[in-house]
């Protein structure tokens, strides 16, 4: 009797996934497909490709020294149909099968199409530490969803920096502590590197020639692409990075693009790391006194407490999500984002660091490029598509939410309980980004003001119904209302003047 057709795709790159476990070594068979359809459905940057190429090609040949029969369908190999089903099928066919088993994937883009596969088992990814059908439970009926709630629930239900029943240190969050404006640049830890070895130098050459028109360089590459590597740039964090993590998580620095921050959610979100195992490492750092804790707490909220919750949302809101836009934004992704000049630095200086790493900081993304649209009044779906596009963590369970809903308040405030709205003031007191910069925020009007103070009254002038009634935006909403008729004048003309050019 044939076995069975085992399907791992490329972000369940773990050994303790839910269809390995229910596989039998001695007779199925372990299909993993690279197609065109995955590669292709947003401009992904050519980093992201490589690392998921690279690191499925290497957890194959994992599996196969582990004793797996492992058919692997490179993306170049003749014969492949470029989708995902239709490999599916032909290996149905080549093994002579007629069951598939596979671990629920983490979209729905592709949950709706393996619904409709025949005779398809699909397995719970329990992977994560809090079940999407009891997220919904929890979620179902509440007035308001706030991330807080439920992280406190996961910090009890992990036992993560508790005493007793009592929060670690008497208090459950010290964001208040980790908001510090940039350190100097000299001697800032770096997130470690891993030169190419043959699987990755082959996957190089295949992606710069099929997708080297992609925005965003391939080279130099630097990502771990094993679980050994993945584990060991990992503890270099927690060495190096994690004691000051905590104080300067929110800065930004021109020219330094990691600061103390870990630089592993490809890794995570890929199945090369497993969340708790992280925040236990994390906290037996703190217990042993290496880290302060406002460190340690911060790091494992964003592990237990967004990346959980965001997952929550994503799958409880469904598909129609990605079309929220309660604030009628629809101005078209301006060409900046894209590379083109811009006389703005912060801008400049995070879609450069993008072009480059395929990666941003939380605050970069939601602080510059995320504040910028939300400001200007950027379509929240284009935004939306170019996050997942050029960042090498981006995976739309967890990257959706977090734009929708976090950064660009398309949802009416499910996710966040107010706009994530600032002024230029925030980012000059944040980074140095306005030092060199054409204007600044400290100029009213004219071509000097800076664009993120003049589209920020903008935003609270066209937005003041809905914002009066926001208990974290209502005095700011009075503050306009406090501006002479000429200041407010100014202010609306100087920001349409820069939209109008920025169109």
């Amino acid at each position: 009797m044939a076995g069975r057709l085992i399907l791992i795709l490329g972000d369940q790159l773990s050994m303790g996934l839910s269809s390995l476990r229910a596989a039998n070594r001695a007779c199925d068979t372990i299909l993993m497909a690279e197609v065109w359809d995955e590669a292709t459905y947003v401009p992904h940057h050519p980093k992201k490709i490589a690392l998921v190429l690279s690191a499925m090609r290497h957890f194959a040949a994992r599996l196969r020294a582990e004793g797996w029969r492992v058919d692997y369908v490179a993306l170049e190999d003749a014969g492949n149909t470029g989708s995902l089903a239709d490999e599916v099928a032909r290996a149905m066919g080549r093994h002579g099968t007629d069951h598939l088993i596979a671990t629920e994937p983490g979209e729905w883009r592709l949950m709706r199409q393996m619904r409709g596969w025949p005779a398809t088992t699909l397995l719970p990814d329990d992977r994560f530490l809090a079940d999407r059908h009891g997220f919904a439970q929890w979620a179902d009926g509440r007035k308001g969803l706030r991330m807080e709630h439920f992280y406190r629930l996961m910090r009890r239900k992990t036992g993560l920096l508790m005493d007793g029943d009592q929060p670690a240190g008497g208090q459950w969050n010290y964001d208040h502590d980790n908001r510090a404006p940039p350190p100097g640049a000299l001697g800032l830890p770096e997130p470690m590197a891993f030169a190419p070895d043959a699987i990755t130098a082959q996957v190089l050459d295949m992606v710069e020639r099929r997708f080297g028109h992609h925005f965003g360089d391939l080279r130099p590459f630097w990502f771990a692409v094993t679980q050994a590597d993945a584990q060991a740039a990992f503890a270099h964090f927690i060495a190096h990075a994690l004691p000051g993590f905590g104080r300067y998580q929110d800065a930004m620095l021109i020219g330094h693009a990691f600061l103390h921050h870990a630089v592993v959610s490809p890794y995570l979100n890929l199945g090369l790391l497993d969340p708790l195992d992280m925040c236990r490492a994390v906290e037996a750092e703190w217990r042993a006194g290496r880290v302060p804790l406002n460190s340690a707490e911060g790091f494992i909220r964003q592990i237990i407490g967004w990346r959980e919750f965001v997952r929550g949302i994503y799958w409880w809101q469904g598909p129609d999500y990605a079309r929220g836009n309660v604030l009628e934004a629809h101005r078209p992704l301006p060409a900046a984002y894209w590379g083109a000049p811009t006389s703005m630095a912060c801008l400049s200086a995070c879609v450069a660091q993008t072009r480059h790493h395929a990666y941003a900081h939380h605050i970069q993304r939601l602080m510059v490029t995320g504040n910028f649209a939300l400001l200007a009044g950027i379509d929240p779906h284009a935004l939306h598509e170019w996050y997942l596009a050029v960042y090498a963590d981006a995976f739309e369970w967890v990257e959706l939410p977090n734009t929708i809903g976090m950064s660009q308040f398309a949802d009416g405030g499910l996710l966040a309980s107010k706009p994530y709205a600032a002024s230029g003031a925030y980012i000059a007191r944040m980074s140095d980004y306005c030092a060199g910069c054409a204007h600044s925020p400290k100029v009213q009007s004219g071509p000097r003001a800076c664009p993120f103070t003049l589209l920020y009254w903008h935003f609270i002038a066209r937005h003041a119904d809905r914002l009066r009634r926001n208990p974290r935006m209502a005095a700011m909403v009075r503050n306009w209302e406090r501006f002479s008729p000429e200041r407010q004048a100014q202010l609306q003309t100087d920001a349409q003047a820069f939209l109008a050019a920025l169109a």
